[in-house]
């Protein structure tokens, strides 16, 4: 056996908590190697958040010429170049992916080292590089960003045909004739309409009573009147029994609404959610601890159970989200080189789910403050009532925020409208400053803008 490379830092996984912390370890002169099994920037930039709302960009641009008309303006023909969609999806990952890595390969004290990484103790990893060598590396500090994968589910005949996933579903060369997705939750829904947008028959199979399951009942029936609006086809109450291929297509066979039916589609898409990459790592040797479902467990720290071993991003389970990742990367930074106490304890979780309209959240749901028995007071209004809505034409979904009725402050939000993240955000905001929703209320916000909503939901909820 070689002896093990020494380090200061381990870094495995360069999603967006392992980048950034490789590059600010380095800078404060930690001698840092970041370990990355295929491309750098993880999910995100490669397979989530960049590629998929560039090409939402494209779907809401087809839209918008598919409803030309209703704004008094003529155009021809309206046609998919689907190898132009893709080129430029390649374009932005690539361009946002190399960025990243130049980044870090030029900073001082960080070796990125490309290969698939497992533990063999608490604080050593063996890497298998892309050439099929190994090397041994050894570090007092080591983090966990290795993020997770497309889960799959038991379904009799589910690998014995072709099917998509988050990733794959964006390299096709051509837009599906009929696309079947299993799933109703955020890559669902938004590839669903996405594609539909393109051109394609859409179906959604929701085993659920709902869309969206983590979401408030109201929320989720609007969401699914906006899809059938799109025109795609959406089942609840939905099982999948089994799934075979026949003469090219693929067959879906499920129950629902007591009966079996089946569903042929050309294209199946696998969107029943992640599992985590921990299984690959090799845990044990560290004595790693872990949940039934594979997901690391930390502290508040974000500290596992080996000293000095810590885990950031999906892998550790909870919010899956970018921002979040970013932000136990800021966590790692305040505590190990600013010598602070931060924490994860009560942060705001923001996210917003790339459907057109957006749905941007952030706070509690009304059936959690339920659950909690909060005196509450609910705010709603209708994107219908929201003249910037009115004028753009772009009425569909409605703004809801909850509101605790002791001591005026808001404790959660729902924009389900045009732009509904960015206005989201303003609410945000307030929430992050504890300021009372009548400041929302009172406020002067320029018209016509989406904000100025905010004056009206408020003072409506008053005069409930």
């Amino acid at each position: 056996m070689t002896t093990p490379q020494k380090y200061r830092a381990i870094i495995i996984g360069s999603g967006q908590a392992g980048t950034p912390l490789s590059t600010a370890l380095g800078q404060a002169g930690w001698k840092t190697a970041l370990i990355e099994r295929e491309h750098v920037g993880g999910t995100c930039i490669n397979e989530g958040c960049t590629p998929t709302k560039t090409m939402v960009a494209s779907g809401r641009v087809a839209y918008l010429a598919a409803r030309a008309t209703d704004y008094g303006v003529r155009t021809g023909n309206i046609s998919i170049d689907f190898g132009r969609v893709r080129q430029r999806k390649r374009d932005v990952v690539n361009s946002f992916r190399n960025g990243s890595q130049s980044r870090i390969e030029k900073t001082p004290n960080v070796d990125l080292v490309f290969g698939e990484a497992r533990f063999t103790g608490p604080n050593t990893v063996e890497v298998r590089q892309k050439d099929g060598t190994t090397r041994s590396l050894t570090a007092d500090t080591i983090f966990i960003n290795a993020g997770t994968r497309a889960a799959l589910p038991e379904i009799e005949g589910l690998r014995d045909v072709s099917f998509l996933n988050n990733a794959s579903i964006m390299e096709l060369d051509s837009v599906p004739e009929h696309l079947v997705i299993l799933g109703g939750g955020y890559i669902g829904l938004e590839f669903g309409q996405l594609f539909r947008r393109f051109g394609a028959r859409v179906t959604i199979i929701q085993s659920g009573q709902q869309l969206l399951v983590r979401e408030d009942r109201d929320i989720a029936e609007e969401v699914t009147k906006i899809l059938r609006q799109d025109g795609v086809e959406v089942l609840l109450n939905a099982e999948t029994r089994r799934i075979r291929g026949s003469n090219g297509s693929i067959q879906v066979e499920l129950q629902h609404q007591g009966s079996t039916r089946s569903i042929s589609g050309s294209h199946l898409l696998i969107a029943i959610g992640r599992c985590p990459n921990s299984d690959t790592l090799n845990l044990s040797a560290a004595g790693i601890q872990t949940d039934k479902k594979g997901f690391i467990n930390v502290n508040e720290r974000l500290e596992t159970n080996v000293a000095g071993v810590y885990a950031l991003g999906d892998i550790k389970g909870g919010p899956a989200f970018t921002h979040i990742s970013y932000d136990d990367f800021r966590i790692i930074r305040a505590n190990l080189l600013e010598n602070k106490s931060a924490t994860t304890r009560e942060r705001l979780v923001p996210y917003v789910v790339f459907i057109d309209p957006q749905l941007g959240r952030v706070g509690i749901t009304e059936t959690e403050a339920r659950a909690q028995q909060r005196n509450l007071r609910v705010a709603k209004l209708p994107m219908s009532s929201v003249a910037r809505a009115i004028e753009v034409d772009e009425t569909r979904g409605f703004i809801k925020a909850i509101v605790d009725a002791g001591t005026n402050q808001i404790l959660g939000v729902s924009v389900l409208g045009i732009e509904g993240g960015e206005l989201m955000a303003v609410f945000q905001m307030a929430m992050v400053g504890k300021l009372p929703y009548t400041a929302l209320r009172d406020g002067i916000f320029a018209h016509p803008t989406l904000a100025e909503a905010l004056n009206n939901l408020f003072t409506a909820m008053e005069k409930q």
